[in-house]
């Protein structure tokens, strides 16, 4: 299979089985790696990885390392934030969670609203994943939203996750209460489905164009390991 030093969107999707992985991808609302992907796809994983390779050259999919309990990372495959997949990216859905955030009052009962809708919309980001319940499945949520997240687990029972990318940064800049605290409790549904045990011990938004938003969560009866 030849691939070229630079790639296109148009290019790269022009191919039937990248098509179906970035499809498959965009379906899942979360990462994946290559194993699970071949196997729904029905082929080989060194020919998906192939593929993958492609669509992550000409932008399309971001690859990570996803923490395992055991052995190396794997990687770990999602739909880049900024992908393309042809012509000029739609602005209407951009805008429109900017007009939206400016609408909604940041007083403290729209606020509660706010999250427990987000605590929904959580647990609901979980069930669409058809994963088993894990730690790790909530890093690869992080990862498939776009949030670029990485990993300080540096005190025993408790994971820090640290954001490199806010992908709300245009509605953020609109009403930076409200979407923060549609997140924190996006983040609450998540854990309630990923991790039942685990509590949000604290949530620090930052400047959305600078990232580095924290996620603290402190989790019963395991053990948390450091990563990057």
């Amino acid at each position: 299979m030849d691939t070229p030093a630079t790639a296109t969107p148009d290019d790269a999707l022009a191919q039937p089985t990248r098509a179906r992985l970035f499809e498959t991808l965009t379906e899942l609302r979360r990462s994946a790696g290559t194993g699970e992907l071949a196997e729904r796809l029905g082929l080989h994983p060194n020919g998906v990885r192939m593929h993958l390779e492609r669509l992550e050259a000409a932008g399309l999919v971001a690859r990570s390392r996803a923490p395992q309990t055991r052995g190396r990372p794997r990687d770990a495959w999602s739909v880049s934030p900024s992908a393309d997949p042809g012509g000029a990216p739609p602005t209407g859905f951009r805008e429109l969670a900017h007009w939206l955030a400016r609408t909604i009052p940041a007083r403290p009962g729209r606020l509660r609203e706010v999250e427990i809708a987000g605590r929904e919309i959580g647990r609901e980001l979980a069930g669409a994943g058809e994963t088993q319940p894990d730690s790790e499945t909530l890093y690869s949520t992080l990862v498939a939203l776009g949030f670029q997240p990485h990993i300080d687990a540096s005190t025993a029972g408790r994971t820090t996750y640290c954001l490199g990318n806010c992908p709300y940064k245009d509605a953020v800049r609109a009403n930076q209460p409200v979407v923060c605290t549609l997140h924190r409790g996006i983040t609450r549904g998540l854990l309630d489905a990923f991790e039942p045990g685990a509590r949000l011990v604290d949530f620090v938004p930052r400047d959305p164009d600078e990232a580095g938003c924290l996620i603290d969560v402190k989790a019963v009866g395991r053990t948390t390991r450091a990563t990057s």
